[in-house]
């Protein structure tokens, strides 16, 4: 025999069946998970040395265009290009045959200058005592003291002329003006040279020491120097601080060396001053014009507050903001004005105070206001840097 179950029926014996597995299921349901767990330290200060990396390039210490002062054919060079010369060396000898010419010629009218002058002398003191007896007229007394008087002057000029052919003819004998390096030379012997030429034969530049020319903003200069007014930096000052140097390729030069001098105009095109520092380069290692980065050391900070550069980040206004644990164990948000950064971390000038708790890992999960779990950082129970938070 057939019968039917009503439908109703089959539902209630379904819904019977399954509240004991969902009750089961129930009781293993996951409990509630708790706020997320962040990686702290503590804020503190310490001194901090502030530096500023500025490009710039090097030029000699010194340096002097080698020219010619008398005219003349060239008539030999004494130096190897390149190599080094000292202060009055000979560098080329210029044809010194008319100069030594005119030097003769003008001691030797020197020589009859003075021997004139003897004569007159002599004549003149005779009349000045035969005028006192009235042996001779005042007249010829007269004439013969003023020869003798003319006598003396012109022995003045000719002593002149000597000394002039004397310096004309040293002039011939190009020497160095300076110690240092000399380039190529511009002339070869039977070249003919001039007085007053444009052309230099020669260039001379003293590299050890040597300048290293660098460009600050202006605005950062004048903000350096009212820090040290203010007693926020302690050092010696933008003007005597130390440099350290790199070469274009990265390689650090290993001598440092001393800021002495600042541009006291600002370049307007640009905005900024020129800063020039000094370095031994007794290896001369360091050529002029060559592109380096160089690195002051503008002074320390003696209370200096570091924020590692991973607990720093921006908000929508470009400000830096980081998180601090609250006393109730809350992740509050703060606003910081920062400066320059040093090594992996960000001076912050204000928003952080010692003592804060400033979070550095399981930022992801960190919302302003909302409640965290505060573990020093690096230990076993704190998150990862830059990964989720546990829970």
């Amino acid at each position: 025999m057939h019968f039917s179950i009503p439908r109703s029926l089959i539902v209630l014996a379904l819904g019977a069946s399954m509240a004991p597995a969902l009750a089961a299921c129930g009781k293993h349901a996951p409990p509630q998970m708790g706020p997320p767990s962040v990686g702290y330290v503590v804020v503190t200060t310490q001194p901090v040395t502030l530096t500023s990396e500025l490009p710039g390039r090097t030029s000699p210490f010194l340096t002097s265009d080698v020219r010619p002062q008398v005219n003349g054919i060239i008539k030999a060079r004494s130096f190897v290009e390149g190599g080094e010369v000292k202060k009055g060396q000979a560098l080329y000898q210029i044809d010194p045959a008319p100069y030594k010419a005119a030097y003769d010629q003008s001691t030797a009218q020197l020589l009859n200058a003075q021997a004139n002058l003897a004569t007159l002398k002599i004549k003149a003191e005779r009349y000045a005592d035969l005028v006192k007896i009235n042996a001779v007229a005042k007249q010829d007394y007269d004439d013969a003291n003023a020869a003798y008087k003319q006598a003396v002057a012109t022995v003045a000029q000719n002593k002149a002329a000597v000394e002039a052919a004397r310096i004309n003819l040293d002039y011939t004998k190009v020497a160095a003006p300076i110690s240092g390096r000399i380039g190529r030379s511009m002339v070869t012997p039977g070249a003919l040279v001039t007085s007053g030429q444009t052309t230099a034969l020669a260039t001379i530049q003293t590299l050890d020491p040597i300048y290293v020319d660098v460009s600050q903003s202006a605005d950062q200069l004048l903000a350096l120097k009212r820090a040290i007014a203010g007693g926020q930096l302690t050092g010696a000052g933008p003007q005597s601080a130390k440099v350290k140097l790199f070469i274009q390729d990265g390689t650090p030069y290993p001598l440092d060396g001393t800021l002495t001098f600042s541009e006291v105009t600002v370049d307007q095109t640009t905005g900024s001053v020129t800063l020039r520092a000094v370095f031994p380069n007794p290896n001369k290692m360091l050529l002029p014009g060559l592109y380096v980065r160089a690195v002051i050391v503008e002074g320390t900070q003696p209370n200096g507050v570091l924020a590692p550069q991973q607990a720093v980040s921006r908000n929508e206004k470009g400000q830096a903001t980081a998180f601090v644990v609250d006393a109730q164990n809350k992740a509050e948000q703060r606003i910081l004005k920062t400066g320059q950064a040093v090594g992996d971390a960000w001076l912050v000038i204000d928003g952080l105070k010692p003592g804060d708790k400033l979070i550095t890992e399981g930022l992801l999960n960190v919302k302003p206001g909302a409640p965290v779990r505060p573990v020093p950082a690096g230990s076993p129970a704190a998150p990862p840097p830059g990964a989720p938070a546990s829970h």
